[in-house]
């Protein structure tokens, strides 16, 4: 066996062995933000830029950013390349970046290990790479079937491609693919929504990500927002909103966070799920974030500047905070109300909990089951008021020194 085979070998042992069998989120997660992109699509204001000459010092920088990790951290149990566009990566950096990780981190066997992906990147040779070095979960961002939707919204790939692009995952032995799709502007017709939809049902990923399109600023949206509006108004947004969910429902998908759905609890994504529990994640890349519990810190959003304070200190950190109490009791609740765990009836104040059922319980937006307040699809609309209405006071837990995590 040759020595590159060797490597892939072992990346594949620490990494995927068992990574398509449901488990537990009892280890931290590792993402690592990768900042390059092919090209900017218009709506985009994550950290990204189209420098692929800076890949070799950005992979040098995170690595060195992961040493002064070592020791600090469990056994990670996720691990999470986002962007940016993480494919446009060539195998060999993807192969030094993961060989570098494993030198400073644990893995659990049966880590989740999830790859971010453009379509037009997805070719048989690339899918095989990328599954060799230990991938196991491959998130595709489709956006669209429809070749004009994917004009408007200025990505580099059209319908066929995407088409190809699962098919191509699959062979390569990705059973747990996920798809990204983009809706909500003003000109978009329903029926044009609802056979992406059905298409996306047709293929039969593990999972779907839909997201409404927002405006934001720096973005070529924003200067044409100005001056023609580009989203749809609010009740259209909810209608979409909720047509979406009840159809996705229909074709056996859990709609377990806003914008999330899963074919069943296994297939949800175990990464993701640490953010909106408040587990411990730790962020590695440009613009990344992390968390241990009580502490949260964030690197420099700019690729320039990270490596500069990599360069210098080690470290990309820009700032950090610590949440008191009631903070972080106020996030439990407005993540919890995000997913459809929701939170526990225990975690909320007696005032709170009797708002809860004179009011939300009755209108259809929250639903009291086995100790806990679960919001509906039309509830999580509505997550950042309901958040609000329901965090006004500490709990009996709190009051005696405990707050509890839901």
């Amino acid at each position: 066996m040759s020595r590159s085979r060797r490597r892939a070998a072992h990346a594949r042992e620490r990494c995927s062995a068992d990574g398509d069998k449901p488990v537990r989120l009892l280890g931290g997660g590792l993402y690592v933000h990768v900042p390059f992109c092919a090209s900017k699509c218009p709506y985009c204001a994550f950290a990204s830029e189209v420098r692929p000459e800076r890949m070799e010092a950005w992979v040098a920088a995170v690595l060195r950013e992961a040493s002064g990790q070592t020791g600090r951290w469990g056994t990670f149990d996720t691990l999470y390349l986002g962007g940016g566009t993480p494919s446009v990566l060539p195998p060999t950096q993807l192969e030094r970046l993961l060989l570098g990780l494993r030198r400073f981190f644990r893995f659990a066997r049966g880590c989740e290990a999830t790859l971010e992906a453009n379509p037009g990147d997805v070719d048989r040779e690339r899918a095989g790479a990328w599954r060799a070095l230990g991938f196991n979960r491959l998130s595709l961002g489709v956006q669209s079937f429809s070749d004009p939707e994917l004009v408007f919204l200025g990505r580099r790939h059209d319908a066929r491609t995407a088409r190809r692009a699962l098919a191509i995952a699959r062979d390569a032995g990705f059973f747990n693919l996920g798809v990204d799709l983009l809706y909500g502007w003003r000109d978009q017709e329903p029926q044009t929504l609802r056979r992406t939809l059905v298409e996306v049902a047709r293929f039969a990923p593990e999972h779907v990500s839909c997201y409404q399109l927002t405006i934001e600023e720096g973005t070529p949206f924003f200067c044409r927002n100005e001056t023609q509006p580009l989203v749809a108004p609010e009740e259209e947004q909810a209608e979409r909103f909720l047509r979406v969910s009840e159809f996705l429902g229909s074709r056996g998908f859990e709609h377990y966070e806003v914008s999330n759905f899963a074919r069943g609890r296994r297939y949800r994504s175990r990464h993701n799920q640490k953010y909106w529990r408040r587990l411990p994640t730790l962020g590695l890349g440009p613009a990344a974030h992390s968390f241990d519990g009580s502490r949260r810190w964030w690197n420099f959003r700019s690729l320039a500047r990270y490596l500069d304070a990599v360069g210098a200190t080690g470290e990309g950190r820009e700032g950090e905070e610590t949440l008191d109490r009631r903070q972080a009791r106020d996030e439990r609740i407005l993540l919890g109300l995000r997913t459809r765990d929701g939170v526990a009836l225990s975690s909320l104040s007696l005032s709170a909990r009797k708002r809860a059922f004179s009011a939300f319980v009755p209108q259809g937006l929250l639903e009291a089951r086995r100790g806990r307040l679960r919001p509906t699809p039309r509830g999580m609309l509505l997550a950042d008021r309901l958040a609000l209405e329901l965090s006004q006071d500490a709990s009996p837990d709190e009051r005696r020194g405990g707050g509890q995590r839901s």
